[in-house]
């Protein structure tokens, strides 16, 4: 059997596979190789080499984008699956949320003052230090319930 001398280029096209598989086979050894004098990296084939094939994943290979394509759709299936599981998760914790606070007991909500008793201080509230007279009336919610600041704050 006589081995003939082939550049990358000719030996990816007579082995059909890419030149960086055949790089990878001379880094393995299993192809024997040298330089030439033009710094060109030769690679010897025997006459039955023709039938041989690649033996693992070339990523540059013809037939691979297509593997790698319906391997990314799968991918991104099993994402959306995922995301579609957290969605109905996440509404379930706001459902059980909402329910709780459904029920907080009534004697729980603030009191309701009228806008007048809010802006007066009580009989003991002492002013703080340093700002006799300019403190302004704090302004709070009218009619505001604990139910309405819920639906306000969580959006429901």
């Amino acid at each position: 059997m006589t081995d003939e001398r082939l550049t990358l280029r000719q030996a990816a096209t007579r082995l059909g596979v890419s030149e960086s598989a055949i790089r990878k086979r001379v880094e393995r050894g299993t192809l024997r190789s040298d330089k030439g004098a033009d710094g060109r990296r030769y690679v010897y084939l025997g006459t039955g080499a023709d039938t041989v094939t690649d033996e693992g994943a070339d990523a540059s290979a013809t037939g691979e984008p297509d593997a790698l394509i319906s391997e990314l759709r799968a991918h991104n299936d099993t994402l959306r699956e995922q995301l579609e599981a957290e969605r109905q998760a996440h509404a379930e914790a706001r459902r059980l949320l909402m329910a709780a606070l459904e029920r907080i007991p009534p004697q729980l909500e603030a009191p309701r003052e009228s806008p007048e008793t809010a802006a007066e201080p009580s009989e003991g509230a002492q002013p703080h230090p340093g700002t006799e007279g300019t403190q302004e009336a704090v302004q709070r919610p009218q009619g505001g319930t604990l139910r309405s600041l819920r639906r306000r704050l969580l959006g429901w």
